[in-house]
Parts: C-alpha cells; sequence; structure tokens
C-alpha cells in the first residue's frame, strides 16, 4: 500500500448558517493523481481552500505527513512540501517564462541551470523561453504555473481547475503532461470540471455533493455509477 500525504477527519466548514463542507474524511496516497469532481456549490473550492489553508475548519481536521495543520499557515505548508496551481493564472507579464522559473527555482543551488532547462522542455517551453508571459497563449500560461509549482520540488501538487479555458488540443497535452509528472513520482490533487480530461488523467476519483463526500474510488468504477451520473449531470444515465 502507498504512504499516506494527506488525510482530513470530519472535516466542516460553516459561513454563519450555510454548512458548506459537512464532516468530510478523505487521504491521497503517494503516487496518486486524485481528481475531485461535483456538480456546481458541491464543495469542491471550499474543500480546496481547507486543505491548502485559505480557510480554517469549523470542525475537524487536515493532515500532511501526519502533522495536524489546523494552524498551519499557508505559506508554512509550501514549505512542508505542497505545492498549489491556481484556476486563474498569477503570472507577471512584464517577465519572461525563464524569470518565472528562475523565481521558482530560487532555492535550489547545484541543479539550478539543469532544472530550469528541464521545465522548460518538459513544459513545452523551450521556445518560449524569453518571451513576456503576457504575451503566452492562454494554454502556455496555465503550463508555466504548473512549471513554477514543480519547480517547488513538492510533495504534493494541487491543481485547481488546470484545463479551464484550454481548447481540446491544449487540454489533452496538459494530461500528457500530468502524467509525466506522476510518473517522476509526484502525487496530483486536481479539481475539475472537464470529464475527458478526468478519465485521461485520474488514478482515484472523489466525488462531493452537498458539502459532503458523496463517492469515493477507481475511476472507471465512480464513472460508471448511476448515481454519480444524476448528480453530477443532473440526470439518469
Amino acid at each position: 500500500m502507498s504512504t499516506t500525504l494527506l488525510e482530513t477527519h470530519a472535516l466542516a466548514k460553516h459561513f454563519g448558517g450555510a454548512h458548506v463542507i459537512n464532516g468530510i474524511d478523505f487521504a491521497i496516497g503517494e503516487g496518486e493523481i486524485r481528481c475531485v469532481i461535483g456538480p456546481n456549490g458541491a464543495g469542491k473550492s471550499t474543500f480546496f481552500k481547507l486543505i491548502t489553508g485559505e480557510h480554517r475548519p469549523s470542525a475537524g481536521s487536515v493532515s500532511f505527513l501526519g502533522r495536524d495543520l489546523n494552524h498551519v499557515l499557508p505559506h508554512e505548508r509550501i514549505r512542508m512540501g505542497m505545492s498549489i496551481k491556481f484556476q486563474i493564472p498569477g503570472i507577471f507579464p512584464e517577465l519572461t517564462v525563464r524569470q518565472h522559473l528562475q523565481l521558482g527555482l530560487h532555492r535550489a543551488k547545484d541543479d539550478r541551470v539543469e532544472s530550469l532547462e528541464q521545465l522548460l522542455h518538459q513544459f513545452l517551453l523551450d521556445e518560449e523561453e524569453h518571451v513576456l508571459a503576457g504575451n503566452l497563449s492562454h494554454g502556455k500560461k496555465q503550463w508555466l504555473e504548473i512549471a513554477m509549482a514543480v519547480s517547488l520540488k513538492p510533495k504534493l501538487l494541487f491543481l485547481d481547475e488546470p484545463v479551464a479555458g484550454m481548447s481540446a488540443e491544449e487540454t489533452h497535452a496538459t494530461g500528457e503532461l500530468i502524467m509525466g509528472l506522476r510518473e517522476r513520482g509526484l502525487t496530483i490533487m486536481v479539481v475539475e470540471h472537464d470529464m475527458t480530461f478526468v478519465r485521461q488523467v485520474a488514478t482515484r476519483v472523489t466525488v462531493l455533493h452537498a458539502g459532503r463526500l458523496f463517492a469515493d474510488g477507481p475511476l472507471e468504477e465512480i464513472l460508471a455509477r448511476d448515481d454519480v451520473a444524476e448528480i453530477y449531470l443532473g440526470k439518469k444515465k
């Protein structure tokens, strides 16, 4: 069995009288690509923010590598081995692709040049090395931000809707990139709506509905369930 990297126990978040997350028990093991899916309003974004530290739980706990994170700040979680790529790119338009990756690699020493060149090649950005990030296509802006998250050498990478706004070709290429990261030993948690992409990359799927964990298990087993199709697609299979 793989080592458990991240766990939540009875995790809950209330905003006033609104119970957005209700008692979620969740675990992700080393080497997984876990996709978290669910209809709009299921609580996916809040669940993500509880794990990354943007929100504090109303009840329950989050632990990473056995350490309780309830009072650990977001930047401290990054130092522990988490890295995050948010849905909206947070790049600096006036900096080049190379300068962005240099920022991410500022802690590296002996392998800095090798790592930078490797990231450029790995994320299909070789030809854009000296291009201002603001001039990149939408897809390559997303790839640059994933590359920056990977440059921190995390144990667990979080991706929030990484293919939002991409063409079908860009979406498929992104899936290939992400599966390549798993082959290099990275564990990845993805919040995503695009089911074609989910089918391409996921090893396991977690379904949220009305703030609760509705289903969890191997990709094909979960997506074959009639009740999952009903709550996710709003209709019977």
